[in-house]
């Protein structure tokens, strides 16, 4: 299960980061919580894992905006669990990983993807 909340207002992470968004992600191994550092970010700039959803919930909750959670489908086979779309790195499916370079599905083909 994923679900993503936008921030009623950015919130202060760290000296130079600000949270606009989030993403829960739930799995057999944890619950996973998600930050984005833009509006627009595709990919996460951290991530957090919970005990429980009541544990997240009440931490973030009363700061999401009136729109709520919203859900997503889970993530491709392979794919990064926190991007808003399907991406994964480039290589990784045959073995070879080339870290730092995404690739993204267009039109039933992979495709390189600039963050």
């Amino acid at each position: 299960m994923r679900m993503y909340a936008r921030l009623r207002e950015p919130r202060k992470s760290d000296d130079n980061t600000y949270i606009y968004k989030i993403m829960l992600y739930k799995t057999g191994e944890g619950i996973y919580l998600f930050t984005y550092s833009g509006a627009d970010a595709v990919l996460s700039a951290a991530d957090y894992c919970y005990d429980s959803l009541e544990d997240l919930y009440a931490d973030w909750n009363d700061l999401i905006d009136e729109t709520g959670w919203i859900e997503l489908e889970d993530p491709l086979p392979g794919c990064q669990h926190d991007a808003f779309i399907p991406l994964r790195v480039k290589g990784r499916d045959i073995g070879k990983p080339e870290w730092g370079v995404y690739e993204t599905l267009k039109d039933g083909e992979w495709v390189e993807y600039n963050l």
